[in-house]
């Protein structure tokens, strides 16, 4: 073994020494002109195969960081440069102050309200602090190294190449970064789902005494607590982004072996992209998989032992404290009767064709106030009462050591010592396999530490009703045997430990659809976990219910291999359909004279709509006819029947995946969502049998091209989420939904045997070559052929090999 891995290293090594040893069908003239580097400075070697996908070979972590940006920059220089605009706070400077902030990095709805809130954290140096922390509760030096690393390859392609993508070309705020931004970017994805939700109301809120008839009128609008729970369910059950995977067991497998399906659900523009790349130390590192743009580590992907996937959790990843105020003065708090004055963070933005604009945010030992949950629900800050954010992940830089973690990892059981040790995973499960046939499913995810008897101790009385509806802690901020406390396995206070994670090991299958942990395997449910991390025995999603279905049915008839689940990827199953479609059919056929009345009180002749119902296949296949039909009538159902009339047979936690079942046709609303859904088409001249894939598309390089998939709501697996223009004909092109695809699995040699898609394609650039080349594959449901072992990446016909470095 030890000979073996030897002579690997060696001819690695000579891989980035001597570039003009590989095939001459492979050299290029960029590479020659690149084989000479500055000998004081960081390279790589970058192998391009089919897609230009970058094989990134590299002789320590700075060089692999190196390699990386650079890697990254060729193919997403203006996503990652707009990111970075962002971090600095500088969008008012260049785009102006009341133009969207794009919600890449924040839910930030103009980017002065972006701008004050990024650049008041870099300010107040919140990024330096995360880096001072020693490992594990900090960055370890491999991931200082690879971030450095990354930051000077992103800065020599700006150097050494010409940005050629319109979005940005000869742009001011395309500049060069430092290892600060690429850190910063890290802790704002970490953040996203917390502080980085309240961005608007944290830069807005303003002490009652600045404005004594708004005080009033806060006072006056105090919510209800069943407004703040519905409010709290809708802001992190937010559909921006989700994801399904399943991990099999080596029992249920044709050889023996973990197999695992990996279906993030993102955004396909913007800074939330997934980007594809393997990465390579030689005798150190080698890992493939999918990256969010601007960071240094895979976060998705697999090796030749274990591959993994994420899917967004139920856990709630922030809490409130509820402050008691000094009636003198409303912006100092009590805690146990000693006053606290709040820390003001005073920010000053520059603004496109403006004065600069100055603002103050006020922030305490929790976190900073809030006066919001959303623009219809107030927490008001009043002379007697304000509301605190605590957010644990606002300071978590620990992803991408339990990335890199994973990326070594030998199995399950070394993605679960990751975990353990770093603890960086913000709002995300996680799903493994592993080649010995282990399968793995854990909500190992960064959560403030409340407990239920925590909860139940110090809840306000908000906190009482919205805590057991929907997970968020409202707690009492003037007490100290309130705090949160800390665990004694955890790497910093305030969160949970390992021990406390719902985990579920070796399941034949282990699945999650962006449900609670409970149901991971139908037979094996999870119990005992804290209400902070989801429910136990509540109603499952469609999309759950009929992953569930699907993945059981595939265990119990077992022999799998990857391509059962590439089957399973494009099945595009309706659960909705199969559940009501027959139903709905009957009860179009049914209506007197085949019309029903719409919502606007019209007579609708709705008869064409029942034998398009009745004869679809229930499937959202390009191909399919009927699939938009009852795609654009089920929401309509959903908004004109409450929840509990939809179904005849109610949820039964006994029979949680078959239930509830049974469509209630006697629903008033049922003829009129029909009524209105056949006037909608019809309007936007639409056939009510017209196939998916004519209204359901993007364009590339002027041609369109027909997209697979529906909605999440529907219980499609393969989620697509398109945005309906009524005005404008129908669907939009696809914003978001399946990203970055991957089908993994083992045989007998060295090698796994993976298949993957990366949806949108590897570079947003419309002028890239690898701007729809892959999205012409997801439109044909067809697959890339992952090559992973030197033999499979050396033979490609497609191979570039491009020696990077600095020049100084």
């Amino acid at each position: 073994m030890r000979s073996r891995l030897r002579r690997l290293v060696i001819g690695a090594t000579a891989l980035l020494t001597a570039a003009s040893a590989l095939p001459a069908a492979a050299a290029t003239t960029e590479q020659r002109a690149e084989q000479h580097p500055s000998r004081d400075g960081m390279s790589a070697v970058i192998r391009y195969t089919e897609y230009g996908i970058p094989h990134i070979l590299a002789k320590n972590y700075a060089d692999l960081g190196f390699g990386t940006g650079w890697a990254q920059a060729a193919d997403e220089v203006c996503t990652l440069a707009d990111g970075f605009v962002t971090l600095r706070g500088e969008r008012s400077r260049y785009f102006g102050a009341e133009a969207p902030a794009g919600g890449d990095l924040s839910a930030a709805r103009t980017n002065l309200a972006s701008d004050l809130y990024f650049r008041g954290a870099r300010e107040s140096r919140t990024v330096e602090k995360a880096l001072t922390e020693r490992a594990p509760a900090g960055p370890s030096r491999q991931v200082r190294d690879l971030m450095r690393g990354w930051a000077a390859g992103y800065n020599a392609w700006l150097k050494q190449k010409k940005v050629t993508d319109p979005a940005c070309a000869g742009a001011s705020w395309v500049r060069p970064v430092t290892e600060l931004d690429v850190a910063a970017r890290g802790l704002a994805i970490a953040s996203i789902s917390g502080e980085g939700r309240f961005v608007d109301t944290i830069t807005a809120a303003r002490p009652p005494a600045e404005d004594p008839a708004a005080s009033g009128a806060r006072s006056a609008r105090t919510p209800g607590a069943k407004a703040v729970a519905k409010a709290a369910d809708e802001l992190w059950g937010d559909p921006g982004m989700g994801s399904n995977a399943v991990a099999f067991r080596g029992d249920t497998t044709a050889n023996g072996r973990g197999l695992l399906l990996g279906n993030p659900h993102y955004p396909w523009d913007g800074g939330r992209r997934f980007w594809q790349s393997q990465q390579t130390i030689p005798g150190e590192l080698n890992v493939s998989g999918g990256s969010l743009l601007g960071t240094p580590a895979i976060s998705i992907g697999f090796n030749a032992h274990v591959a993994w996937s994420h899917t967004v959790s139920t856990g709630i990843p922030a809490n409130f404290h509820q402050l008691t105020l000094d009636p003198a003065d409303p912006t100092v708090y009590l805690v146990d009767g000693r006053p606290e004055r709040m820390r003001k963070r005073t920010v000053t933005v520059t603004v496109k064709d403006g004065a600069p604009v100055t603002r103050t945010q006020w922030w305490t030992r929790y976190g900073p106030v809030v006066t919001s949950l959303n623009s219809q629900v107030p927490l008001p800050w009043t002379e007697k009462t304000a509301y605190a954010l605590n957010d644990p992940n606002a300071a978590n830089l620990r992803f991408a050591d339990t990335s890199l973690g994973f990326s070594k990892a030998r199995g399950t059981a070394d993605v679960l010592a990751s975990l353990d040790r770093h603890q960086g995973i913000p709002w995300v499960n996680t799903i493994a396999a592993d080649r010995a046939g282990h399968s793995l499913y854990t909500q190992s995810q960064v959560l403030p530490r409340v407990t239920d008897e925590l909860a139940g101790r110090c809840s306000t009385d908000l906190g009482r009703t919205t805590y057991p509806a929907s997970g968020i802690a409202i707690l009492d901020g003037s007490r100290g045997d309130c705090a949160l406390g800390s665990d004694p396995d955890a790497v910093v206070p305030g969160i949970f430990g390992p021990a406390r994670m719902p985990t579920l090991k070796d399941a034949p299958y282990a699945e999650n659809s962006n449900g609670t942990a409970w149901l991971s395997n139908a037979d094996r449910p999870l119990t005992g976990y804290e209400r902070i991390f989801g429910t136990v025995g509540t109603q499952l999603g469609l999309r759950t219910r009929g992953a569930i279905e699907d993945v059981a049915a595939m265990a119990d008839r077992g022999d799998l291999t990857v391509r059962d689940l590439q089957r399973q990827q494009f099945a595009n199953r309706v659960p909705a359909g199969d559940l009501a479609a027959a139903d709905v059919a009957r009860a179009c056929a049914a209506l007197p004279g085949g019309t029903a009345t719409g919502s606007d009180g019209k007579a609708v002749d709705v008869s064409g709509a029942c034998g398009v119902l009745k004869a679809w296949d229930r499937t959202m296949d390009t191909g399919s006819r009927g699939a938009l039909l009852f795609d654009r009538f089920w929401r309509r159902l959903e908004q004109a029947v409450p929840a509990d009339r939809l179904w005849k047979v109610p949820f039964s936690a006994a029979d949680p995946v078959r239930t509830p079942n049974t469509l209630n046709t006697d629903a008033p609303g049922l003829p009129t969502a029909l009524a209105d859904t056949v006037t909608e088409l019809r309007g936007a001249g639409i056939a009510l049998d017209a196939p998916l894939g004519a209204h359901q598309f993007v364009v590339r390089d002027g041609q369109r091209l027909p997209v697979p998939g529906g909605a999440g709501r529907l219980g499609v697996w393969n989620v697509i989420e398109p945005t309906w223009d009524a005005a404008g004909g129908g669907y939009t092109q696809v914003p978001f939904g399946t990203s970055h695809l991957q089908a993994v699995g083992w045989d007998g040699s060295r090698c796994p045997v993976a298949r993957t898609l990366l949806t949108y394609s590897q570079s947003s650039n419309p002028k890239s070559p690898h701007f729809a080349d892959q999205t012409r594959l997801f439109s044909g449901e067809k697959w890339v052929a992952s090559r992973f072992c030197e033999k499979d990446i050396l033979s490609s016909p497609k191979l570039k090999v491009v020696r990077v470095h600095e020049r100084r």
